[in-house]
């Protein structure tokens, strides 16, 4: 069957180092070791001490990490989630308020 999402209000911002948008922070090692993803775009931060961590927004589906240029999104029932720069306005549009 084929389907349409629906219309639902978001919050969409560009996603900034040292802002607090992020749940948290995994550190890099951990995430090259540990996980499937794709490492190549992740946003990588130095700690005073030389730790590298990366941010991720906890949803769900669990840790999603924020790549360079990505977007956090916030939609009005409470769901955050990461959308990359390429997607993020072919599936959002921009409204006045």
């Amino acid at each position: 069957m084929r389907s349409r999402r629906v219309p639902l209000a978001a919050d969409v911002v560009k996603y900034e180092v040292g802002c607090g948008m992020e749940d948290g922070f995994e550190l890099w090692p951990d995430v090259v070791t540990k996980g499937w993803i794709v490492t190549d775009f992740l946003v990588k931060i130095t700690r005073e001490d030389g730790t590298i961590v990366c941010p991720y927004i906890l949803n769900r589906r669990g840790r999603e990490f924020i790549g360079v240029g990505d977007y956090i999104v916030r939609d009005e029932d409470g769901t955050t989630h990461v959308c990359g720069a390429d997607k993020v306005w072919k599936r959002y549009e921009k409204t006045e308020e």
